[in-house]
């Protein structure tokens, strides 16, 4: 009977389950309110999201649709609550590349649980209802655009995860979010614009623990009642300007993990708290003002992993307990003024991997127990006075694990040990520069066939360079520069594989330590001196050289900079060397050099310094491709004709006579001119009517026969002219041929990226610029044509309006008006009297109507236009200086594109952000940091990169960013333009500069505020002689 009954009870409770299945389907249709909502939050969006009521059976069933999650409020399928059934619980559209921005329908989910729309587009300000959803316990908003501040009342009584970092809010930190959100856990404002005191208010969320508040603008000290937070597992307060000494309070936080309160203010000692930071594994106080010495507790944590007290100014001898911390593994005391010898019992931290004791004032030589350094991997003792190099690589050599020693300016004018028995299995990275060694490069070398980067620049060695070195598959980067090699270039370096096809994947030694550290340097400059960030290099400038530039180096790819300048190299420069097609830097200047400059070397698109001065060159130089950029001094000293203040090239009538046979031939042509005069003159009139009769023909017959010698027809059709309120209806394929005497190079103004610029000039005297893109643009005709119609639609005051395009066998051809003034790179860079005959207020009004230009293509042009390519010679002038933005969007018609993000990058060394080395991806922030190069040039009145200056000034915004840290701003001012007069407001515009050059690319200004802000506050400081705010933010 029992077992009858239990059989009974299973079968009810099974059907009931089955009935409350097919209960709960029907009843997950989408509520009619949430689906109102979901409407109305996709109209506040300027593109669909694909599934969204397309237009089928369940278009109208939310519950459908991607991102989207329901449930049914029945329970078991008993109760059949229509009201509350099919309700969304979480919304989640993260990396959909959404635009637009968050309407207040959100508010109406009322069941909503996650709300998750991270690494989107989304801007505007944060709706007020999103803020009183009372069941939503998930809300991600991170990486997208919006601004604004949050409101005063929030009531998220469910909250327990909260992101809204890597935005553009600003306004004071909202700790009034724990009024009433207790159970919240992870609380995340980092990377944004709040400002002001960090206010009491976060120590009512009791539960936290994660609080990230990084990369902000907040002052003064720590609020107190966070060290209420007994959950709290990580603090990030680093990147604000937090000031003062470092609160007692800190040892409250008995569960903390992470601690990282860097690149702040903080000042006098590290309190001694750290003992009761028993979970502590993580603290990162770097870039600080901290005095005195390494707390007796934390130089005893047996919980801590990372120490970095880098960059600050501590002192004393370094007193660690490695018997206690058992689990430190990265040690970085660098640029410090700890004293005494270098630790010798830092050994005995067992686990320890990577130290950076650079730039302290150690004395002495490396101790004999570093031999016991098992797991040591990272090592960095630079400008620490550190003596004896042969005793130092005999110690270490015993590091088995050592992968990157870094040891530049110490062991001054000591010798580079031949030690055969010395041997380096695992290192990847070795740099010894600057040290003033001699001797040769040792044979032990050879056998450390895994390095990546070698560093040997700055010494006095000599002997000739070892064939060896092509032999070390990963080596990317070889620095012999400023020694004194003999000897040929071994031809071995042209096989180097990782230039050749570089596909070798380079670890950093550690994510926290940089390669190079420079007191002070800013985190743009940290990031080029991580490992994978350095270039692809051959440096073998300033030697004894000699021998020839062998062919085979144009088989180096993947090279970025190939410096051979100041040698005694001789022969010709190889054709072969345009196949180094990543290549930047070529400088061959100060050799013995003949012959002529090759032609094919204008294809190398990226080529941005270039130099071939005091050698023996001769023959035309190349026009076209990036030499129509190059200074005169990159030709200088040689006996070159052509551009660039060189001799003009003498006509090819043949070679000189001896002097008597040309004076006697002088005679005989002047006899024959006067025996002709008459002659000729009365066929004049004959020939130039024939001539015009005839030339159209004949150009159109040239045209036609350098291309496929088909015979095609010139239809009209091939010309399509666009509506302008310039009058070009009447303009033909066969007037642009004429016009340009087919593209003869006598008519080139400009050359770029992605094509040659031709002035024509019309029958009836207007002019044109005629835009020949280079190369396959690797589409159909017909997607050619959209991109082009798409882009003509890009109208503004400030845009130099595309007129017409034309397409013929493999030419494709844009028609622009033509610009009187030519561009801005001209008027900076290359005119003579070019930056004097530009004052501030022209200089001014240039830079706002490039900024206006540019906001249009990324704010309110359809569709957004991404420019990749800012620069000044891409900023045209017309007859009244008025600023014309050129160039933008031909991305779209050269490579495969998006309009907001693409991985096929372009662009123009010296301009290119530097995330896009190593993200690959450009972005509307991309486009802003080339603003800001550009902002600087007009300010200085210097190129980007200029190898003609003194070495620290080379890099103009590295030079600009050190020069403010030594309170010399006004010193980068052009003298062209800097008074007292406008002292403030040139200072204002170089804060605005610098903001745009910013390392992470969220905290640089958007084009909208860049705008906007730019003519607000200079006309203000204009207006008062007084600009207050150093930053564009609301």
């Amino acid at each position: 009977m029992g077992f009858q009954a239990l059989w009974v009870a299973f079968l009810v409770l099974g059907f009931l389950m089955f009935q409350a299945r097919v209960l709960q389907s029907q009843n997950l249709a989408c509520n009619q309110n949430d689906l109102k909502a979901l409407q109305e939050f996709m109209r506040g969006l300027q593109s669909p999201i694909q599934g969204w009521g397309t237009t089928n059976s369940s278009s109208s069933d939310c519950c459908n649709w991607p991102g989207i999650t329901c449930y049914s409020s029945t329970s078991l399928g008993l109760v059949n609550d229509s009201v509350n059934s099919g309700r969304v619980t979480k919304l989640e559209l993260g990396r959909q590349r959404l635009t637009g921005k968050l309407v207040e329908s959100v508010g109406s989910l009322d069941q909503l649980r996650t709300l998750n729309l991270t690494h989107n587009f989304l801007k505007d300000s944060l709706p007020f209802s999103l803020f009183h959803l009372p069941k939503l316990e998930v809300l991600d908003l991170s990486s997208n655009d919006f601004s604004g501040s949050i409101p005063q009342s929030i009531n998220l009584p469910s909250i327990k995860f909260l992101d809204i970092s890597s935005n553009y809010l600003s306004g004071s930190l909202p700790t009034h979010i724990c009024q009433n959100s207790s159970r919240i856990q992870v609380l995340v404002l980092a990377v944004n614009y709040f400002s002001g005191i960090l206010s009491p208010g976060i120590g009512n969320c009791t539960t936290l623990e994660h609080l990230c508040l990084g990369m902000n603008d907040l002052i003064g000290g720590i609020s107190e009642d966070i060290f209420q937070l007994q959950k709290l597992k990580l603090l990030g307060l680093q990147d604000n300007k937090l000031s003062g000494n470092l609160s007692t309070g800190i040892g409250k936080l008995l569960s903390l993990e992470r601690l990282d309160i860097s690149s702040n203010d903080f000042s006098g000692t590290i309190p001694d708290v750290f003992r009761s930071l028993s979970k502590l594994k993580f603290f990162l106080g770097h870039s600080n003002y901290f005095v005195g010495r390494i707390p007796i507790s934390l130089a005893n944590s047996p919980s801590l992993n990372l120490l970095n007290l880098r960059n600050n100014s501590l002192g004393g001898i370094i007193e660690l307990n490695c018997s206690a911390m058992t689990n430190l593994s990265s040690l970085d005391l660098a640029t410090n003024s700890f004293s005494g010898n270098v630790p010798s019992y830092l050994p005995a931290c067992k686990n320890l991997k990577n130290i950076n004791l650079a730039k302290n004032k150690f004395t002495g030589k490396i101790p004999e127990s570093f031999k016991n350094f098992q797991g040591l991997s990272y090592l960095s003792l630079s400008n620490c006075s550190i003596t004896n190099l042969s005793s130092t690589l005999r110690i270490l050599q015993q590091c088995k694990s050592l992968t990157a020693l870094v040891l530049t300016l110490n062991f001054q004018g000591e010798a580079l040990p031949a030690d055969p028995t010395l041997h380096f299995e695992n290192l990847k990275v070795l740099v010894i520069a600057n040290c003033r060694l001699t001797g040769s490069i040792p044979q032990w070398l050879s056998n450390s066939s895994k390095l990546q980067l070698v560093d040997l620049s700055w010494n006095n060695l000599s002997g000739t360079i070892p064939s060896w070195f092509g032999g070390f598959v990963n080596l990317f980067y070889l620095d012999l520069s400023n020694n004194s090699f003999t000897g040929e270039i071994p031809r071995s370096l042209t096989e180097l594989p990782s230039l050749i096809s570089r596909s070798i994947s380079i670890e950093e030694p550690s994510p926290y330590f940089p390669l190079f550290m420079r007191r002070n340097e800013s985190g743009r400059g940290l990031q080029y001196n991580q490992v994978r960030s350095f270039p692809p290099t051959l440096a073998l400038s300033d030697n004894f050289l000699t021998g020839p530039i062998w062919p085979e180096f144009g088989n180096l790819t993947k090279l970025h900079i190939f410096e051979l300048k100041s040698n005694f190299l001789s022969g010709t420069i190889p054709s072969e060397l345009s196949g180094m097609t990543s290549l930047e830097t070529l400088d061959l200047s100060h050799n013995n050099l003949s012959g002529v400059i090759p032609w094919s070397l204008v294809n190398l698109s990226f080529l941005s310094k270039f130099g071939v001065a005091y050698n023996q060159l001769r023959g035309k130089i190349p026009t076209g491709g990036q030499f129509m950029t190059f200074p005169s001094s990159s030709f200088e000293g040689n006996h070159l004709c052509g551009d660039h203040g060189t001799p003009p090239c003498p006509k090819p009538d043949g070679p000189l006579d001896s002097p008597r046979k040309s004076r006697r031939n002088k005679y005989v042509m002047f006899g024959m001119a006067v025996g002709i005069v008459f002659g000729a003159a009365s066929l004049v009139l004959i020939i130039m009517i024939v001539l015009r009769a005839h030339s159209r023909v004949l150009i159109l017959k040239r045209w036609m026969l350098t291309r496929d010698k088909e015979a095609e027809e010139l239809d009209p059709r091939l010309m399509v002219l666009l509506q302008s309120k310039e009058n070009y209806k009447d303009v033909s394929l066969e007037d642009l041929l004429i016009s340009t005497n087919n593209f003869d190079q006598a008519n080139i103004i400009g050359c770029g990226g992605f094509g040659i610029v031709y002035r024509a000039t019309l029958p009836d005297g207007r002019k044109l610029a005629i835009k020949r893109l280079s190369g396959d643009s690797g589409q159909m005709d017909r997607e050619f044509r959209a991109e082009v119609e798409a882009l003509s639609r890009a109208q503004h005051p400030n845009l130099v309006h595309l007129q017409g395009y034309c397409m013929f066998k493999n030419d494709k051809l844009l028609v622009y008006p033509y610009m009187e003034n030519s561009s801005l790179d001209y008027w900076l860079h290359e005119k003579i009297d070019g930056p004097s005959s530009l004052d501030w207020d022209s200089r001014l009004r240039i830079a706002q109507g490039a900024a206006r230009g540019l906001a249009y293509l990324h704010q309110a042009c359809e569709p957004h236009i991404l420019h990749r390519d800012i620069k000044s010679s891409n900023i045209l002038l017309d007859k009244n200086f008025k600023a014309y933005l050129a160039d933008f969007g031909l991305a779209r018609l050269m490579l495969p594109y998006d309009t907001h993000v693409t991985t096929d990058l372009v662009g123009t060394l010296g301009y290119i952000p530097p995330e896009y080395g190593q993200a690959a991806v450009a972005t509307y922030k991309g486009d802003v940091y080339s603003f800001g190069v550009v902002l600087l040039e007009l300010l200085t009145g210097r190129r980007p990169m200029d190898m003609c200056k003194p070495k620290g000034s080379q890099d103009l915004i590295s030079w600009v960013i050190q020069m403010k840290k030594e309170n010399r701003e006004s010193e980068v001012f052009d003298p062209f333009i800097y008074d007292k007069q406008n002292d403030k407001e040139l200072l204002r515009a170089l804060e605005i500069a610098c903001l745009c050059l910013i390392e992470h690319p969220k905290l640089r200004p958007s084009t909208e505020q860049l705008e906007w802000r730019r003519e607000r506050d200079l006309t203000k400081a204009r207006k008062c002689s007084c600009a207050t705010s150093l930053y564009i933010r609301n």
